[in-house]
């Protein structure tokens, strides 16, 4: 029966030999764990309608969070001293964080926005004292297009650091278009006049209903609020619609929109 017994001059090696072999099947484990934690957090952040590069960074997170692990527990198992490296790691990722603070307050931020969905892409909104619709939300920053066609890119701690205006998640908005007329017209057929201005707008929803306010007596004139409602797409269109159909309803009834008037007395 041949021997199995091991050479006497690997003997001393042994020890070492079988702390090698232990940290490479940890290392080994450890990367089969790390892309399982990969796959498995995709799927889940999948499920639940996460941000898709949101889920990609998290995941990747967590998978080299796994790997720093097993990098350090297999030089474990070979007997070097670990404290220190974990010291140096901590410090080296302190130092980082200093650094980057505001491009990392820049990410929390965006997190946030893709974690709680205060707007989403298409949505018209006010943020940073910018307001257009939404392009792109990126991890660290938001692009609005403005009305005039302009592209504003804005940190995604500005946006969450203020309030937000959505003017397209409900659904509708209604407008406010003031208007005055000559003193000595009768404010009932006013009223009447315009409200059916506003019905007679193509643009404008029937509910909520518009309604006309009077809210003042101006220096010229007695002073009005139409509020139409339309949806938030043809929001600006109905407001020039109204607009138009207001003064044309308002000509027609005979009644005056006065400019401002100065009245000069001079004593003789």
């Amino acid at each position: 029966m041949e021997s199995t017994a091991i050479p006497a001059q690997l003997e001393p090696y042994m020890p070492y030999l079988i702390q090698i072999l232990y940290a490479v099947l940890i290392f080994i484990v450890g990367w089969i764990v790390s892309k399982w934690t990969h796959s498995l957090l995709l799927k889940i952040m999948g499920k639940r309608e996460l941000d898709e590069a949101l889920a990609r960074f998290l995941a990747s997170i967590a998978r080299y969070m796994v790997l720093a692990a097993t990098v350090i527990i297999a030089l474990g198992a070979v007997g070097i001293e670990t404290t220190s490296l974990v010291a140096i790691l901590a410090s080296a990722g302190l130092a980082i964080g200093l650094a980057l603070q505001g491009s990392l307050a820049n990410f929390a931020a965006g997190v946030m926005i893709l974690l709680f969905r205060p707007f989403d892409l298409g949505d018209k909104i006010t943020a940073a004292g910018n307001t257009g619709k939404v392009k792109d939300i990126g991890l660290f920053a938001s692009t609005l297009i403005t009305p005039d066609n302009e592209l504003v890119i804005t940190p995604n701690s500005a946006i969450t650091g203020d309030s937000i205006i959505n003017h397209t998640t409900l659904g509708t908005l209604r407008g406010n278009i003031e208007v005055g007329v000559t003193y000595g017209t009768n404010i009932s057929e006013a009223i009447r006049i315009m409200e059916k201005a506003c019905v007679d707008s193509d643009l404008v929803i029937d509910e909520p209903a518009p309604s006309v306010a009077f809210v003042g007596f101006g220096a010229s004139s007695i002073d009005f609020v139409v509020r139409p409602w339309a949806t938030s797409a043809d929001y600006l269109n109905m407001l020039h619609n109204v607009r138009v159909k207001l003064y044309d309803r308002l000509n027609e009834a005979d009644i005056e929109i006065p400019f401002d008037q100065i009245v000069v007395h001079s004593a003789v």
